[in-house]
């Protein structure tokens, strides 16, 4: 499935920005927000939080714009998307597998910060960000990684990163800079797993659809 894009930047760098996520499935994604909330109502956390990053990622400037899924596209994703579904096995694997469909620099980012917005994003959108790094690395705040960019796409240096442990950015970086890349980091976010850090992450993004949603829930009689 392939959805066109409908705006074409002034300025458009070789870059393609990749997406990777779960469709948001009640029962499939967010399951540690539950509890308190319900699968239903996580759910409509991650569509939000996902619905914030495709957005953003719609508002700068790419060659290509691709969602790497875990099931079926709805009607939360817009047009500007080109669609493939994630690879078999691990997460590394399936990292790894998403860098594998680029050609050129790419920039990967997750659903899990709908905090990210373009500011955020703009030193790997800069015209000598590809001259002074060959990696970019976001860093979490629960110790993984939010974002990657890699000039030359070798899903190699994915493969066999122990993923969802506290020590899994430190592991990727470190694996960056042994294959001699020179990387420059990006801001830490917190991604959100836990209900705390949904509060945290609405809190300091009040514009998102994420907080706006986070908001209604809580209207309805949610802690």
């Amino acid at each position: 499935m392939t959805h066109t894009p409908t705006r074409t930047p002034a300025h458009t760098p070789d870059l393609t920005l990749l997406i990777i996520a779960k469709a948001p499935v009640p029962g499939r994604v967010k399951t540690r927000l539950t509890p308190p909330y319900s699968p239903a109502e996580a759910a409509r956390l991650a569509e939000a939080a996902l619905v914030d990053t495709l957005h953003v990622v719609l508002d700068v400037p790419a060659r290509r714009r691709v969602l790497v899924l875990d099931g079926a596209p709805g009607p939360w994703l817009p047009d500007g998307f080109e669609v493939v579904p994630q690879g078999a096995g691990g997460l590394d694997e399936r990292l790894a597998g998403a860098f594998g469909v680029c050609a050129g620099p790419a920039l990967l980012v997750g659903m899990d910060t709908p905090q990210v917005s373009p500011a955020l994003l703009a030193p790997v959108l800069a015209g000598d960000a590809w001259r002074a790094a060959e990696a970019w690395f976001g860093p979490a705040a629960d110790g993984g990684f939010w974002a990657l960019g890699l000039a030359v796409p070798d899903p190699g240096l994915l493969r066999g990163v122990p993923m969802s442990t506290p020590t899994t950015g430190a592991v990727q970086r470190a694996r960056l800079t042994a294959a001699g890349l020179r990387v420059r980091d990006l801001p830490v976010l917190r991604d959100v797993d836990t209900a705390a850090d949904a509060a945290a992450v609405a809190a300091a993004a009040p514009d998102t659809r994420f907080a706006a949603e986070l908001a209604r829930l809580a209207g309805a009689g949610r802690r």
